[in-house]
């Protein structure tokens, strides 16, 4: 093979991987407090006396404590004014000590004891309470049943209102775990061989990311072959790859919790007009709605404008197939999809800040599947790309 397709392996080249050398700086302690302000500015404008935010990527966001949810309820409780509270198991208080990076109120409850009545009291003398939209339903109803007299408020224009514009520092991870991911999938096409398997693809991308310092490796990875790749998230089992077949791997990693999420669609061998059809219309498509990108435009708009380049190409309208069965992009932070979305029906106006997939698959049903993804952020001008979008069929990566 050639054009950076094959020819390689993989312990060649997990051995010429090294930690990645430019790492872009921790969120600081005042941009974790001008959070913190912003959002009791959002609490205000919906009359919310007081916001509880549970373990997850809003947690993180908020207060650096990068903890999933589980049937233990860890939450920070943040007033309209004063200090905020976390709620939090006594024997996870050392750890929590440790991960969390703004000044808190530790309200800790013992493992017979109702974490929500202690919610209850943390929240004083609030009549209303905005929810993350996140958090779980059974929180949800403990808080109520807790608390019988509460006002429970839909928490999403405060949670949202922050985290879907992101700052100088979360554009610097994120392109940081952009740059990665791309490297790794430039590594991942070097070593295809005929028959090697989906799995042999997986664990190399893993392995790959780990070398190159993310947070846990691949934060997902879907690697489909031929037909598979007509499906947007694959096909279950194991694929071996043969020479013509389409080759299609989406993956990501995080680097401090920001994700990165980008697919390369390429052709193992010498690819046939049709599937260089359809590639040339996908890559129209991606061009055309990063063309359309302007603050103050419709998110709704982009999906609209990709879809007008595929059917003008001769793909369905709509979702049908063949075409785009799906959004063309979603937002992406620390949570890799996130709001806003480019779909018919979000009408959110396109801010500067807003960081977004560009992603509109074409599905040939039973034969092949192209999808290009790279993610842009919005400018005051325009839309500026994390990462270069792939350049042609035959070099997938220049």
């Amino acid at each position: 093979m050639a054009n950076g397709i094959g020819g390689s392996t993989a312990q060649a080249e997990l051995a010429d991987l090294k930690p990645w050398p430019d790492v872009a700086p921790a969120i600081s302690a005042q941009e974790r407090q001008a959070r913190l302000a912003h959002a009791r500015e959002l609490m205000a404008q919906i009359g919310a006396d007081a916001l509880i935010i549970g373990a997850g990527p809003s947690l993180r966001y908020f207060t650096g404590v990068g903890w999933g949810a589980t049937e233990r309820l860890v939450a920070m409780i943040l007033p309209r004014e004063g200090t905020p509270r976390m709620i939090c198991p006594r024997f996870e208080l050392g750890s929590l000590e440790a991960s969390i990076a703004i000044e808190a109120e530790m309200l800790l409850w013992e493992e017979h004891e109702s974490p929500y009545a202690l919610t209850a009291r943390g929240l004083g003398d609030a009549r209303t309470l905005a929810i993350d939209p996140a958090l779980p339903f059974f929180v949800f109803d403990g808080v109520r049943k807790a608390a019988p007299g509460l006002v429970l408020l839909d928490g999403a224009p405060v949670v949202d209102g922050c985290r879907m514009i992101k700052s100088p520092a979360e554009l610097a991870l994120m392109s940081q775990a952009k740059a990665m991911t791309l490297e790794v999938h430039r590594r991942a096409a070097k070593i295809l061989a005929p028959g090697i398997t989906t799995g042999e693809v997986r664990r190399f991308i893993d392995q790959a990311h780990r070398a190159l310092g993310a947070d846990d490796g691949s934060s997902f990875c879907a690697v489909q072959f031929g037909v598979a790749s007509a499906y947007p998230h694959g096909l279950p089992g194991e694929q071996s790859l043969s020479e013509g077949e389409i080759v299609l791997i989406d993956t990501g990693c995080r680097v401090q919790g920001y994700n990165s999420d980008i697919t390369r669609t390429y052709v193992f061998g010498e690819p046939s007009p049709e599937q260089r059809r359809i590639w040339d219309l996908e890559k129209q498509a991606q061009a055309a709605a990063f063309a359309a990108v302007k603050p103050g435009v419709p998110c709704e708009e982009i999906d609209a404008v990709a879809r007008a380049v595929l059917v003008a190409g001769g793909m369905s309208p709509d979702y049908d197939l063949p075409g785009l069965p799906h959004r063309t992009g979603h937002g992406i932070g620390l949570s890799i999809h996130e709001a806003p979305y480019l779909v018919r029906g979000d009408k959110t106006p396109l801010a500067p800040g807003m960081c977004f997939s560009n992603e509109p698959m074409i599905v040939i049903p039973d034969t092949f599947g192209v999808r290009l993804e790279d993610h842009f952020y919005v400018t005051v001008d325009g839309a500026a790309w994390f990462t270069q979008p792939q350049p042609s069929l035959e070099k997938p990566f220049g």
